[in-house]
This record gives structure tokens, C-alpha cells and sequence, in this order.
């Protein structure tokens, strides 16, 4: 049973990357979670409501009452901001504002869910700017800068979701062209010979249940984590391997990459930050710009993990792509991951 002062607040707990780790926390009843969502009858808060030990909370999560509200009486918090919402320069300012009305409300712990911050780790060359990662990177930065005396913090740093090979990331058929090349599947990237590191959702979501049980650990770590980081040479290799269908690794440009024949994303053009109080506020990126400069952070190898340090914290975690594939059946077909994947406004 938990006790009453082991209340987690989850912000971001009814997407993707959050949803594992709330069932991580509330998994052997340690810990109460309650989790601040936009709408409590949406699938997936339903799915977690069904959990026990587990709260929903209905209300807005860049609301200044709203948190104030949900952080009181709270232990612990783990918070998930939503870039692809909001926008760069939101998630920026509540990142930072969260932080602050946690430490204010007594809050013991606090882990922030990072990104890289790909503009400063590529000396910020332009051609690094990615919104969604910067963002996140920004307020990493930031809690840094922070003592951990009047509020412990630990920042877990994601990269891409290893399920994200069912979704975007997906190998698609028609692309490799030529005579007995029908039903030759391609893994298509800017990636060049970069490694592109990936992280089992699952795995992620023990990790962020380590870091509030081993706080002498965990307080003042930023702590990057994933499964592998592989080329993907080697991902359409180990793919053939696990499933028996023929694979390659497509490399293409930037240009391809956005391109209608490709299809992977429909409106390069469309601005991220669908719920930016202004959608015409020209800090906000569109699709293209927002993921090459993702793609130029991955394929020039900018950021690195500590995978003997990952195996010493998670020595059950899965260990390769390849793994994965095997532990959950892969076999290359779509299925969706990102709830509202296409939060963006089409460009007029």
C-alpha cells in the first residue's frame, strides 16, 4: 500500500512515452499516481484509470491555477511537456514555471522528461535547430543551474521510441525500385552513417521508477537513455534476420525525405504548435524545419549514452533493437504510437 506521502503527480502521462511510466510507478502500489490530463474519457486516461492506485485528473496543464492545485499536497512529479503542442517557446516558459510552482508547493523530487538540446551541442549551427528537442534541452539546461537542497531534480534524456518502428519510422514498400525488388521492404532516413539511438518505452518507464527509488543516485543526474544506438544499415540487417523479409536501408536527402512521394509526412509546411494561444507567432517551426535539423543532430552523431551504465541501473532492460523485435513480434507493420501525431496547422 502507499502511504500518503508518496503521491507522484504525472503531467504527460496519457501519451505515449508517459503512459509506461505511470504503470512503472504505480506497478507494486510504492506510490500513488495522479495524472493531470485534458479530457478524463480519452482512451487512454480510461486505460490508466483502470489501474489501481492510479487518479485522473481533468483540467489544463499549462494553467498556472490548474497546477497549483494539482502539485499540492504531491511528493513526487515527473513532467512530460508537449513541444508539438504548444511550441518551442511554450514549453520553454512552462518547463521552467512548472519547476518553480513544484519547489514552491513542497514537491520532494522532480524529474523532467529531456530531449537533447541539439542547437548547443552542435555549436549552434542552424542547421541543428530542431524545436521539439531544443526546447526540452533548454530547460535541462536550466534545472542544472538549480540546487538540489530545497528540491531534489533528476532530468531522464529520451531519444526516439524503439515503437516508433511501427509508426514513422516504419519500412515501407515501392520504394526500392527494380526488377525482383517488389516485395524488398526500405528503412527510409536522412540518416547518412549516423547511429540513431532508440529506447523501449517500457524500459524508459522502469528507469524513471529508479530514479525517485534511488534518489542518492538520481538527484542532480541527467541521465541519457535508449536500447541501441544503430545504424540502420544494421536495423534493416537485424529486421530480414528476425522476421525473414527482405530489408534495406534507403539514405536519402532532406529534400526526398519531405517529399509527397514519400508520403511520411503529408504537410511539410504545416506549423508545430497547434495549441499555441498564437498560431501565427513566427518563433513557431514548421514540419520541415523542425525535423531536419532532428535528423542532422542524429546523423552527426551529436549526443552519446553510457550503455554499461544502463546495464548497472536496468540490468533487465532490452539491450538491442534486434531484441525488441523478437520480444514483441515485430514484423514491420503500421500501428499508430503518437497520440495526435499530426498536431500541427496547415500552413495558408
Amino acid at each position: 500500500m502507499s502511504s500518503p506521502n508518496n503521491l507522484v503527480l504525472v503531467i504527460g502521462g496519457t501519451g505515449a512515452q508517459g503512459r509506461p511510466v505511470v504503470k512503472a510507478l504505480a506497478s507494486d502500489g510504492k506510490y500513488a499516481v495522479q495524472v493531470l490530463t485534458r479530457s478524463s474519457t480519452s482512451p487512454e486516461a480510461q486505460e490508466l484509470s483502470s489501474i489501481p492506485g492510479v487518479t485522473i485528473i481533468e483540467g489544463d496543464s499549462y494553467d498556472e491555477p490548474t497546477l497549483r492545485k494539482a502539485f499540492s499536497g504531491v511528493s513526487y512529479a515527473f513532467i512530460n511537456t508537449n513541444g508539438f503542442a504548444i511550441g518551442e517557446k511554450a514549453e520553454v516558459y512552462w518547463g521552467i514555471r512548472m519547476y518553480e510552482l513544484a519547489r514552491e508547493a513542497g514537491v520532494k523530487h522532480y524529474i523532467w522528461a529531456g530531449l537533447i538540446y541539439s542547437s548547443k551541442l552542435g555549436g549552434f549551427d542552424p542547421k541543428y535547430k530542431c524545436g521539439h528537442l531544443d526546447g526540452k534541452g533548454r530547460v535541462s539546461d536550466y534545472l542544472a543551474t538549480q540546487s538540489t537542497e530545497g528540491m531534489r531534480w533528476s532530468i531522464l534524456t529520451s531519444c526516439l521510441y524503439v515503437e516508433g518502428l511501427r509508426d514513422l519510422l516504419r519500412p515501407r514498400l515501392g520504394v526500392v525500385k527494380g526488377e525482383g525488388e517488389e516485395g524488398t521492404l526500405a528503412f527510409v532516413a536522412p540518416l547518412g552513417k549516423g547511429d540513431l539511438p532508440l529506447i523501449y518505452l517500457e524500459d524508459y518507464g522502469a528507469y524513471a521508477r529508479w530514479m525517485l527509488d534511488t534518489p542518492e543516485r538520481s538527484t542532480g543526474l541527467d541521465l541519457y537513455v535508449a536500447t541501441e544506438d544503430i545504424p540502420w544499415d544494421k536495423l534493416a540487417a537485424d529486421f530480414t534476420e528476425v522476421t525473414g523479409k527482405k530489408a534495406v536501408y534507403v539514405d536519402v536527402t532532406l529534400d526526398e525525405y519531405f517529399s509527397p512521394e514519400l508520403g511520411i509526412f503529408p504537410h511539410p509546411e504545416a506549423v508545430i504548435g497547434k495549441s499555441a494561444i498564437n498560431a501565427n507567432d513566427n518563433t513557431l517551426v514548421t514540419v520541415r524545419q523542425n525535423f531536419s535539423g532532428f535528423w542532422n543532430s542524429w546523423k552527426d552523431n551529436l549526443s552519446k549514452r553510457d550503455y554499461a551504465l544502463l546495464d548497472e541501473i536496468l540490468p533487465t532492460r532490452v539491450k538491442s533493437v534486434k531484441e525488441w523485435m523478437i520480444k514483441t513480434d515485430y514484423m514491420g507493420e503500421y500501428a499508430q504510437v503518437l497520440k495526435n501525431a499530426n498536431r500541427a496547422h496547415k500552413s495558408q
